[in-house]
C-alpha cells in the first residue's frame, strides 16, 4: 500500500504545472457562445423576411400613431381611430397607384404607335445634319402591326400567370404589414405596459423615452415629408399645366411624391418620368420641364425645406446620407427607408445623455463671411523715422483706410 501510494504521487503533477480549474470551463463557455452565435445568425438569416416586415410595421406605427392619438384625445376609441387613419393612407395610396397606372398605359401605348414617325425624323435629321444614311426599316418594322413591339402587351399578358405568384406573395407580405401595425397602434399602450412591467423602475424611465422619441421623430418625418410634398405637387401642377406637360395632375403627384419620401435618388427619379413623358409629347417642352424641376429644387433645399424641418426633424443631411446608405445596405430598400428617422430617433435619445460644455474662442466656429479680418498691430504702426523710404511702384501701390485695412486698388478690380 505504501508503495502503490508513493508511486500515485509521483505520478501526480506538480501544482504550478496543473491546468487551471477554470480553463475547462472557459472552453466550454466558449464553444456555447460559438454554437449560440451559430444559431443567431442561421435565425436572422432565415427569418430575415420577418424582421424587416416588423420593423417597417413598427415604422408604421410610429408614424400614425400621432394621428391616433389626437382622435383618441377627441373621444374616439383606439381601434375606430386606428382604421380610419388606415383608410385614409390606403386611399391615397391607391388613388396614386391608379393615377400613375393610367399614365404610364396611355404613353406606353403612344410611344408605340408614334415609334416610326420618330424613326423616321430621326433618319432624316442624321442625313440632313451628316450626310449619314441610317437604315431604320427593321427596327420600324417591329412597331407596326405584327411587329414584335406592337404584341409586347399580348406577351405580358400571356406571362401573367408566371408574374401570380409574386403579385400574390407581395400582397400577402403587404398584408401582414398592415396587421402587425394596425394592432401595434390600436394596442400600444397596453404593448408598453406589459414591456415596461418587465423592468425596472429606471428601466421603464429610459425605454419610454425612447418610444416617445420615436414617436415625435418619426411623426415629424412623416409631417415634414408631407407638407413639402404638398408644396411640390402644387408647384409642379401649376408648372407642367402651363408647359402644356401631358398628365399634370398624376406628374405632379409623382414628383411630390417620389422628391419627398424615396431618399438621395428620390428627386432625380422624380423628375426624369415627366421628362421623358414630356420629351415624347414635345421635345422644346422637356427643357422647360427640366428647368422647372432643378430651379424648384433649389427653393426647397434653401427656403422651404429648412423652415418645414426646423420644427419637426433637426438632422445634419451628411448624417442622414450616411444613414440612407448604411440602412441600404443592411436591409435593401426597406432600410433606406427606415434609415432617416431612425438616425434622428438616435440622434435624440443619445443627446439627451451628452453634457455640453461651453465653447472656448475660435475662429473655426463661425462660418467665413462673419470672421473679422484682424490686423496685425505691426501692419498699423508708422514707419520709424531712421528707416530709409521704400520706393514703391505707383502701380501697385496701396492707401488704406482709417482703420488701417487695405483698400482695394480700383484698376485690380474684377
Amino acid at each position: 500500500m505504501v508503495s502503490e501510494a508513493r508511486r500515485r504521487a509521483d505520478l501526480e503533477l506538480p501544482e504550478r504545472d496543473r491546468m487551471p480549474r477554470w480553463v475547462p470551463r472557459a472552453i466550454g463557455l466558449l464553444m456555447a457562445a460559438v454554437v449560440g452565435l451559430a444559431t443567431a445568425a442561421w435565425l436572422l438569416d432565415k427569418l430575415r423576411d420577418l424582421l424587416v416586415v416588423l420593423l417597417v410595421s413598427l415604422f408604421l406605427s410610429f408614424a400614425m400613431e400621432p394621428a391616433v392619438n389626437w382622435l383618441a384625445r377627441r373621444g374616439w376609441k383606439r381601434g375606430l381611430g386606428t382604421a380610419v387613419v388606415f383608410l385614409a393612407f390606403t386611399a391615397a395610396a391607391a388613388g396614386f397607384v391608379a393615377a400613375m397606372a393610367s399614365v404610364l398605359a396611355d404613353q406606353i401605348t403612344k410611344l408605340i404607335d408614334a415609334a416610326p414617325g420618330y424613326l423616321a425624323d430621326i433618319e432624316q435629321w442624321a442625313d440632313e445634319q451628316f450626310g449619314i444614311q441610317i437604315s431604320t426599316d427593321d427596327l420600324r418594322a417591329q412597331f407596326i402591326e405584327g411587329g414584335s413591339a406592337a404584341s409586347l402587351l399580348g406577351d405580358v399578358a400571356g406571362n401573367l400567370v408566371s408574374v401570380g405568384s409574386t403579385v400574390v406573395n407581395v400582397a400577402i407580405q403587404m398584408l401582414t404589414v398592415a396587421l402587425f401595425t394596425f394592432y401595434l397602434v390600436a394596442d400600444g399602450p397596453r404593448l408598453r405596459r406589459l414591456v415596461c412591467s418587465a423592468l425596472a423602475p429606471a428601466r421603464q424611465a429610459a425605454v419610454m423615452r425612447g418610444w416617445e422619441l420615436a414617436i415625435d421623430k418619426t411623426g415629424g418625418y412623416i409631417y415634414s415629408r408631407t407638407l413639402l410634398a404638398i408644396a411640390a405637387f402644387g408647384a409642379h401642377w401649376a408648372a407642367f399645366a402651363i408647359i402644356g406637360v401631358p398628365f399634370p395632375i398624376p406628374l405632379a403627384m409623382w414628383v411630390g411624391v417620389l422628391s419627398q419620401f424615396v431618399p438621395v435618388v428620390g428627386t432625380y427619379l422624380a423628375g426624369l418620368l415627366p421628362l421623358l413623358i414630356a420629351l415624347l409629347d414635345e421635345p422644346i417642352s422637356a427643357l422647360w420641364v427640366a428647368v422647372v424641376v432643378l430651379a424648384y429644387q433649389q427653393i426647397e433645399n434653401y427656403l422651404l425645406a429648412p423652415r418645414v424641418t426646423a420644427h419637426t426633424m433637426n438632422i445634419h443631411p451628411a448624417v442622414a446620407f450616411g444613414a440612407v446608405l448604411v440602412g441600404a445596405a443592411v436591409l435593401g430598400s426597406a432600410g433606406a427607408l427606415l434609415a432617416v428617422p431612425a438616425a434622428a430617433t438616435v440622434q435624440a435619445f443619445v443627446s439627451t445623455y451628452i453634457k455640453r460644455h461651453e465653447l472656448i474662442e475660435s475662429d473655426l466656429f463661425e462660418s467665413a463671411q462673419f470672421q473679422t479680418h484682424e490686423t496685425d498691430p505691426d501692419e498699423t504702426a508708422e514707419p520709424d523715422a531712421t528707416d530709409e523710404p521704400e520706393s514703391v511702384d505707383a502701380s501697385s501701390s496701396r492707401s488704406r483706410d482709417p482703420d488701417g485695412a487695405p483698400e482695394t486698388d480700383p484698376s485690380s478690380a474684377g
